[in-house]
């Protein structure tokens, strides 16, 4: 509960500050706020995409599927979200919240993706504020050091330290939970004591946050964070989210069944995961996967739930 209420007012200071942001860099153009809009049709960044229907490209059906299956992932198994909901009185309570939630992200989603497509318009109208070579993900914090006035500065600082403490205190706390409650509890062979639920809290969280220092100095070195994290989701989360669903909706699924198609699913996940590291002259790339890597989420999810389902039913038919 703590770490919820903490995330509130977090994430309320960062939307005050990506407001804030794209209000300076709408207003601050040269040539006023058309030009902004001016410059970013002009070279497209109001486009959303292809809507072609291939897949083996990021077109606009495959980033639609693929966040639905993301979203599916975030709401059904992902602790960080189902801890909030365990924090409601009522089930009623954790579906408002989940509605609420759900249709927020729209808009502030698109607060995001417009101060890109402003930083876009701004620096090219103004391209001797920036220096050249400057990577994509530090265009941004530039912008916030240089382009703010002194005040805001502070505020949208505070703002994206808000947004990384929310994810990292969310991230540690379920973390932690999860290690106690699924694997210290259920392998302790006698009840624990509340000292050593603490200090299994506390070791957990420790070593969780010694990895994401480590995974977030990696990052680093990484142009393009986003898209990294995309695909990284897809690899780590699709069996996960496939097994959830074969759970939920077959109630009689035996575990050699789930099993099977959870090994399955693995290995279209990996498939489809190492196939971008195969080079053309290899002579294992006529085995490749032509698929965008956007869709592991999505085969890999798809082939464990059809398969644990499949066989559910034939078994079902095969004792009546």
């Amino acid at each position: 509960a703590a770490v919820v209420w903490t995330d509130a007012i977090q994430g309320i200071i960062l939307i005050v500050g990506a407001l804030a942001c794209a209000a300076i860099l709408t207003f601050t153009m040269p040539e006023g706020p058309g030009q902004l809009f001016e410059i970013a049709a002009a070279h497209g960044k109001f486009s959303l995409g292809s809507f072609s229907l291939s897949l083996t490209e990021p077109t606009f059906w495959v980033v639609l599927i693929y966040g639905l299956f993301v979203n599916m992932q975030n709401y059904g198994i992902d602790q960080n979200y189902v801890q909030r909901y365990m924090t409601t009185k009522s089930t009623a309570e954790a579906v408002k919240s989940t509605l609420f939630g759900g249709l927020l992200y729209i808009p502030v989603s698109l607060v995001f993706v417009y101060i890109g497509t402003a930083l876009f318009s701004y620096y090219t109208a103004r391209p001797e504020l920036l220096p050249a070579g400057t990577p994509s993900d530090q265009v941004f914090p530039w912008f916030i050091v240089h382009g703010l006035p002194t005040g805001l500065t502070g505020l949208v600082v505070a703002s994206l330290f808000s947004a990384g403490m929310s994810t990292v205190a969310t991230s540690i706390n379920s973390s932690a939970t999860i290690v106690l409650t699924d694997f210290a509890k259920r392998l302790s062979k006698k009840e624990l004591t509340e000292k050593q639920n603490m200090g299994t809290l506390y070791a957990t969280s420790f070593v969780v946050g010694t990895l994401g220092i480590v995974v977030g100095l990696l990052m680093m070195r990484i142009d393009g964070v986003l898209d990294a994290w995309w695909k990284l989701a897809s690899i780590f989360s699709g069996g996960m989210l496939g097994l959830f669903l074969l759970g939920v909706v077959c109630k009689t699924v035996r575990r050699v069944h789930a099993v099977v198609a959870v090994i399955l699913g693995l290995l279209t996940i990996a498939w489809m995961s190492l196939s971008p590291l195969i080079n053309e002259g290899s002579p294992f790339y006529r085995f490749h996967s032509p698929l965008h890597t956007y869709l592991t989420i999505v085969f890999g999810t798809t082939v464990i739930f059809l398969t644990g389902f499949l066989l559910t039913a034939l078994n079902r038919r095969g004792t009546e």
